[in-house]
């Protein structure tokens, strides 16, 4: 606690970029791939460069956390999207899924061979009970990947069997899978295979790179999958929906480790979100900030004090520069009630959220750059569990519960990678396809299936 009262973590003394991270020592290990390289031979005629971005240490708060106003948000309750993942317990950066990945580049090349699938055309949805010529372009479209069996009878009768393929095929390309083929679903069956072969081919090279750092225990963000995995000795013991950064403030491809938790963290107001969001429903009625939870503070260390927002003129050009806002641990917390910190070059981080229905979507790409994580409390206990035996999820929970900040050090630091993947096939061969909406893969355009 500070002189003048005001208590949390330690300040950096160069300005609201924040807390200071403690660095970690960078070790890696090399799992066996001798598989990987049999089945790449050959397969991959052009190498690509898509490694990993290395992580240093840096300090909180340079990249923009998305801001979130429980009071105001107006987020719909959570849909009935189908939230479950692959029975699969096989991780996606594996020799499997290598193998997996190797063996679809294959089938698709002779796809193409064959001279690839045949378009749909456009029109009026399709639903089960529809007869419509256009079903049969989406039987035999769907016969091509294996989603549908050819079975006898009326090939423009949208049926039970053809609604079932086209959820599985939906869900493998991160659509909504309702099984109605809308104008989304249309577009994603009606991208060339050469494409798909030069995405998965793209996606790859991407693994391949990062295969011989991979550590036997580690947590594993797909960016583009919007999924994190925690694995350890090649089982996934954790796997949930994660929300990232949108295509303006792209989330980065990181390798780090994980050296801490914090529980109920503060927040340090980034200051574009400060003027730009903020401002307005300040200068409306400074009594916003005390609602939200969030102090007006000046100066360092033991230097720090806290301002009265009604005693400040909120119209001075250079109120920017004067103060910085800290939203305090609560309820209504930007980073919600745990933050899972690495050291990285961009103050990227895990994290928990006051709002939760964003997790329904399909999409959700929808942060400022930073991860949150749905059921953070599970991925933090698994991090904690293999660290310190007593803090089993009871005693997370019970952290939590307090209210109270705390940042809680990994005795041994977990790996972790952030990486971008809009293709990967499943051990048990289920090709997964997503749109590129950061456009990442240079010459394989799939992001027109958000449009």
């Amino acid at each position: 606690m500070s002189q003048n009262g005001i208590s949390g973590p330690s300040v950096h003394a160069g300005g609201a970029s924040g807390i200071l991270l403690r660095g970690c020592v960078k070790k890696v290990s090399s799992i066996s791939f001798r598989l990987r390289l049999v089945l790449l031979a050959g397969l991959l005629a052009t190498p690509l460069s898509a490694g990993p971005v290395h992580a240093e240490a840096t300090s909180y708060g340079a990249q923009e956390t998305h801001w979130v106003d429980p009071w105001s948000a107006k987020e719909a309750p959570e849909t009935a999207a189908d939230t479950s993942f692959s029975e699969t317990r096989t991780p996606t950066l594996s020799d499997r899924s290598i193998a997996a990945a190797s063996a679809a580049i294959e089938r698709y090349r002779s796809i193409a061979a064959q001279g690839g699938w045949k378009r749909v055309a456009a029109g009026e949805r399709l639903e089960r009970g529809v007869r419509d010529p256009r079903v049969a372009q989406v039987r035999e479209r769907l016969i091509a990947t294996g989603d549908l069996a050819a079975l006898p009878g009326d090939p423009t009768l949208y049926d039970e069997s053809v609604e079932e393929a086209v959820a599985r095929y939906q869900k493998r390309n991160g659509l909504e899978p309702d099984g109605i083929v809308g104008r989304r679903t249309i577009a994603a069956m009606n991208v060339p295979v050469q494409t798909r072969i030069r995405q998965l081919e793209t996606n790859l090279h991407r693994i391949s790179a990062l295969m011989p750092k991979l550590e036997r225990r580690h947590v594993f963000v797909n960016i583009a999958g919007q999924e994190v995995e925690a694995v350890n000795d090649g089982v996934v013991e954790f796997n949930e929906r994660v929300i990232v950064g949108k295509p303006s403030r792209q989330t980065p491809e990181i390798t780090s480790q994980v050296t801490s938790i914090t529980f109920n963290p503060y927040w340090y107001v980034p200051k574009s979100i400060a003027m730009a969001d903020m401002l307005p429903k300040i200068k409306n009625n400074p009594g916003y900030l005390r609602r939200q939870g969030i102090r007006v503070l000046q100066g360092w260390d033991q230097n720090i004090r806290e301002l009265d927002p009604e005693n400040i003129d909120w119209s001075n050009p250079r109120v920017n520069e004067a103060y910085y806002f800290r939203q305090d641990p609560g309820p209504g917390n930007s980073l919600g009630s745990l933050k899972i910190n690495f050291p990285n070059n961009d103050a990227i981080f895990l994290h928990d959220t006051p709002t939760k229905t964003l997790f329904g979507r399909q999409e959700r790409n929808f942060s400022s750059g930073c991860v949150r994580v749905r059921n953070v409390r599970g991925l933090v206990t698994w991090l904690m569990t293999a660290d310190k035996a007593d803090w089993d999820a009871t005693r997370v929970g019970a952290a939590v519960d307090s209210g109270q900040y705390r940042n809680v050090s990994l005795g041994v630091p977990v790996p972790i990678y952030l990486v971008y993947l809009t293709a990967w096939a499943e051990a048990d061969g289920v090709v997964n396809f997503r749109d590129d909406v950061y456009d990442r893969d240079g010459s394989v355009n799939t992001s027109a299936l958000k449009n």
